[in-house]
C-alpha cells in the first residue's frame, strides 16, 4: 500500500480535457517532485488531489482509501494540505492571524500555540513580524507565510505549488533548505517546481509532465542526466 496512489486520473475543465490518465505514487516519508513546462497540468494535479476540483475517473487512495468523494476539508483532516501558487494570504490580516487560520481542523486547534511557535522557530523573521499585515511583507516573507501557514495544519503530506515563483535566488535557496528541514521533521512532499534542476536535485523521486500525461519518472538526480530533459528544460 502506498502513501498516496494517483490512479489513470483524468481531469475536465468544462469541455476541456486537462490530465489524461495521469499516475503516480508517493511514498510515505519521501520527497517527490513533478516539473513540467506552463500548462502541463502540474496544479490541476494538486487540485485533484486536494479535491479542489473534481477529477474525472481513475482513482486517488490515500493511506490505503479511496478519497475521490472525500471533501477537502475533509482531506486536510486527513493530513493532505495544499499551499497554493500565488500564496493566496488573506493580504489585511496580520501575519499571526493568516498563521491561525491555517488550524481550522479539531487536532490542529487544540496544537495551535505549539504549532505557532514552530514556525517562529522555522521563520524568526515571522516572529518579529506577527503583529504586520501580510501586504506589507517582502515577497520571500510572504512566501514563508504560507509555507507556515499549511504547517498550522498539521500535515502528513504536504504539497507545494511553486513556492520559488517570483523570489530573489537567494530567497530561492533559502525556501529550498526550508523544504528539506521540514520533510526531515517527518513531512512527506510532493514539490511542484519550474526549477528543474533545483527540485529534482532536492526529490527522491520525479514526474515530468507534458500536455497533461506522464512523460518521464524515476529517480529525480537521474531524470537530471536524461537528453530529453536536459534538451526541453535545461537548454543544454
Amino acid at each position: 500500500m502506498s502513501f498516496l496512489e494517483v490512479q489513470r486520473t483524468s481531469v475536465f475543465y468544462g469541455d476541456v480535457q486537462v490530465l489524461w490518465d495521469v499516475s503516480l505514487k508517493i511514498e510515505e516519508g519521501e520527497i517527490v517532485g513533478v516539473v513540467g513546462a506552463n500548462g502541463a497540468g502540474k496544479s490541476t494535479m494538486l487540485r485533484a488531489i486536494s479535491g479542489a476540483i473534481s477529477a474525472s475517473g481513475g482513482s486517488i487512495e490515500y493511506l490505503g482509501e479511496n478519497i475521490n468523494n472525500r471533501l477537502p476539508h475533509e482531506r486536510v483532516a486527513l493530513g493532505i494540505v495544499q499551499i497554493p501558487e500565488g500564496r493566496r494570504l488573506f493580504p489585511f490580516m496580520t501575519v499571526l492571524d493568516n498563521l491561525e487560520m491555517g488550524a481550522y481542523n479539531i487536532s490542529a486547534r487544540r496544537n495551535k500555540e505549539k504549532n505557532v511557535k514552530r514556525v517562529f522557530e522555522l521563520f524568526p523573521i515571522l516572529a518579529e513580524r506577527q503583529a504586520q499585515l501580510a501586504r506589507t511583507l517582502s515577497g520571500g516573507e510572504q512566501q514563508m507565510l504560507a509555507i507556515g501557514r499549511g504547517l498550522m495544519a498539521e500535515p502528513r503530506l504536504l504539497m507545494m505549488d511553486e513556492p520559488s515563483l517570483g523570489l530573489a535566488p537567494m530567497v530561492v535557496q533559502m525556501i529550498f533548505e526550508t523544504i528539506r528541514v521540514i520533510h526531515n521533521q517527518g513531512v512527506t512532499v510532493l514539490l511542484i517546481e519550474q526549477n528543474v534542476k533545483q527540485c529534482l536535485e532536492l526529490s527522491d523521486r520525479g514526474y515530468v509532465l507534458e500536455n497533461g500525461r506522464v512523460a518521464l519518472a524515476g529517480a529525480g538526480r537521474e531524470l537530471l542526466k536524461g537528453e530529453h530533459l536536459q534538451k526541453a528544460y535545461l537548454g543544454l
